[in-house]
C-alpha cells in the first residue's frame, strides 16, 4: 500500500459518516505501530504498513493475518471486546467503505470500546487504586487463574538464558551511547549484574523451565492494558511475536509491578503477584523476581531512548526523562541474593 493510499484510508476512518449507525464524533489516536479510532461504543485499530525491528508489515495480506491473530490472541483475556476484523474496501471510483463489495485494501481490528476512567493506569494517577482495592483484586484473581492454568512452553535452559543475556547485552550498549546522557556507571552496574547471574545461576532459571512455569501470556502486561469492571478485560497483547509471549508470569508480573510503581502505586503490583501465588502455589524466590524487574527496566529504558532518536516522535524530552526513570526504580540484581535458593 502507497502512504498516500494509506493516508487516504486514516482520513476516511476519521469521518463518522465512515462507520454504520454514525457516531457524533470519531477520536483518533496514534500509536507506534496503530492508528485507532474512537465512536461512541467501538474502538478501530489499523495497523500501520511499518518495517522495521523484523516486523514487516508493508504487505496488506500481513496485516489481514496479524489483525485475525489480535482478535484470536486477546479473546482469551478479554472475549467480550474483541468483535472481529472489518475491511476496508475501495470501489473503482475510490470511494472507501467499511465491509463494501469492492477491493479490499486494508483491515482493522473492531473492539468494544472500554470506559478510560476505569484502565488501571488512570485509577492509580487519579489516586482511586486504593479505593477499588477488591475490584483490582478480582482481575488480579483472574488473571493469575489464566497463568495457573495456561499449557507450559518446552524451552531449553540455553534458549531461555540466552534470551535474557541478548537483551541485556543490546540494552547496555544503547543506553551507553553517549547521545542519551544517561547514567553510564549505572548502566553498567545493572548489566554486569544480570549477565553474571545468568553466567553463575543457570540452575535458577532451569527450574522455572521443570516446573512447567514457563507459558504463552500477554508480553504486554502494563496498567493501560487493564480495565477494572465487573466483567474482567486484559487487551493490547503482543499479537506479532510469539516469541515475546513465551514467558514465566512472573516476568510479566514483575513488569507489571515495575510499571504500577513507575506510576506512583507500587502496592498493585503486589496484589496482582499475591494472587498469581496463591492461584498457581508458585513459591518463586525473591531474587528471580527482582531479576526480571531489572530486566524490563532495561528494556523499557531502551524503548524510551529510541523514541528519543525517532525525528518523528513529538516532545522527545519526556522519552529522555522516562528512560532515566525506569533506572532510578531498580538496584542491581547480585548472585549472593538468591544463594539461598537450590
Amino acid at each position: 500500500m502507497s502512504t498516500s493510499r494509506f493516508d487516504l484510508t486514516v482520513a476516511f476512518l476519521q469521518r463518522p459518516a465512515s462507520y454504520p449507525n454514525p457516531p457524533h464524533a470519531v477520536a483518533a489516536i496514534e500509536t507506534h505501530m496503530s492508528w485507532i479510532f474512537l465512536t461512541d461504543d467501538r474502538a478501530y485499530k489499523l495497523k500501520k504498513p511499518i518495517c522495521y525491528d523484523g516486523l514487516d508489515l508493508s504487505a496488506p495480506e500481513t496485516r489481514r493475518l496479524i489483525c485475525q491473530q489480535e482478535v484470536l490472541l486477546n479473546r482469551r483475556l478479554a472475549p467480550d471486546v474483541y468483535l472481529g476484523v472489518s475491511a476496508v474496501t475501495q470501489s473503482p471510483n475510490g470511494m472507501l467503505a467499511l465491509d463494501g463489495q469492492a477491493e479490499q485494501i486494508d483491515w482493522v481490528v473492531r473492539m468494544r470500546r472500554l470506559p478510560a476512567d476505569r484502565m488501571l493506569d488512570a485509577l492509580i494517577m487519579s489516586g482511586r487504586a486504593k479505593t477499588e482495592e477488591a475490584e483490582i483484586r478480582v482481575v488480579a484473581r483472574h488473571l493469575a487463574q489464566f497463568f495457573a492454568t495456561a499449557r507450559p512452553v518446552p524451552i531449553s535452559s540455553s534458549d531461555y538464558r540466552a534470551r535474557f543475556e541478548q537483551g541485556v547485552r543490546e540494552d547496555l550498549l544503547a543506553l551507553s551511547a553517549p547521545r542519551h546522557a544517561l547514567p553510564r556507571d549505572r548502566i553498567e552496574a545493572l548489566a554486569l549484574a544480570q549477565l553474571a547471574l545468568l553466567e553463575r545461576r543457570p540452575l535458577l532459571f532451569e527450574q522455572r523451565i521443570q516446573a512447567g512455569r514457563i507459558v504463552e501470556g500477554h508480553g504486554d502486561l502494563r496498567p493501560e492494558h487493564i480495565c477494572v469492571r465487573q466483567d474482567c478485560a486484559i487487551i493490547d497483547c503482543l499479537e506479532f511475536s510469539r516469541d515475546l509471549r513465551v514467558l514465566d508470569p512472573v516476568d510479566e508480573l514483575a513488569f507489571l509491578s515495575l510499571e504500577c510503581e513507575r506510576l506512583g502505586e507500587p502496592r498493585v503490583g503486589q496484589w496482582f503477584l499475591e494472587a498469581y501465588r496463591d492461584a498457581s502455589g508458585d513459591e518463586f524466590p525473591e531474587g528471580l523476581l527482582k531479576f526480571y524487574r531489572v530486566y524490563r527496566a532495561l528494556r523499557r529504558a531502551k524503548i524510551a531512548a529510541v523514541h528519543v532518536d525517532d525525528p518523528a516522535v513529538r516532545n522527545p524530552e519526556r522519552f529522555a526523562a522516562k528512560a532515566r526513570q525506569y533506572l532510578d526504580l531498580v538496584e542491581p540484581v547480585t548472585c549472593d541474593v538468591i544463594d539461598a535458593y537450590p
